[in-house]
């Protein structure tokens, strides 16, 4: 017979392997360091995650993640309100201003175009890119999106959208790896990419 963890442990472990980056092992780890290290710990970590959850949203403006509506970015005069970048999601959002070399504003789509996983432009932020290209007027809108193939076609699809209003609209150098997120790549190689891009 088999001994194992009893079973709120168990379901500890298995929430915990659903986090990504987190494997079995990993979690298992997890769950017995918070076992071990007390209930002080295990409130805290249950309190930040609430606190996350209650407290952080998506800018109206760049759907990226904030405390107060607009976002600091969106809010700062300081900002070039000519260049807009448009990014898949919030996270991009962090990776390009840890590079410290982009002094405009984000457009954040919340995905790509992935008709096999039933994503389209309306599940998309993109009617609101149209509405904000058209009010705003910026002189560029950056497309910094992966280098994938849904990433490829969403930037296509874009520049076609925005073709009428007479914005010039460039896509990021190809700094990055095939097939990368923008996550994963470093602050370098992301800055190169933003001074590398092209006009489509």
């Amino acid at each position: 017979m088999t001994v194992d963890y009893p079973r709120p442990v168990r379901h500890l472990i298995a929430l915990l392997a659903k986090l990504p980056g987190i494997g079995k092992r990993s979690a298992e780890r997890i769950a017995l360091h918070l076992l071990q290290a007390g209930p002080d710990t295990s409130r805290q970590l249950a309190q930040a995650i609430l606190d996350t959850q209650a407290k952080i949203r998506n800018c109206s403006r760049c759907g990226g993640y904030t405390e107060a509506d607009p976002c600091e970015i969106c809010a700062s005069p300081q900002r070039d309100a000519g260049l807009l970048c448009v990014v898949e999601g919030p996270n991009d959002i962090l990776t390009l201003e840890r590079t410290g070399t982009f002094t405009g504003r984000y457009h954040a789509l919340m995905g790509r175009i992935a008709p096999l996983n039933g994503i389209g432009p309306d599940q998309l932020r993109v009617g609101a890119l149209r509405e904000r290209v058209q009010r705003d007027r910026p002189r560029e809108v950056i497309l910094a999106l992966g280098a994938d193939v849904e990433s490829e076609a969403t930037a296509h699809y874009l520049a076609e959208q925005l073709q009428p209003t007479g914005v010039t609209v460039t896509r990021i150098g190809l700094g990055l790896p095939a097939g990368a997120a923008l996550e994963g790549a470093d602050e370098v190689t992301l800055a190169r990419a933003l001074e590398g891009r092209r006009k489509l």
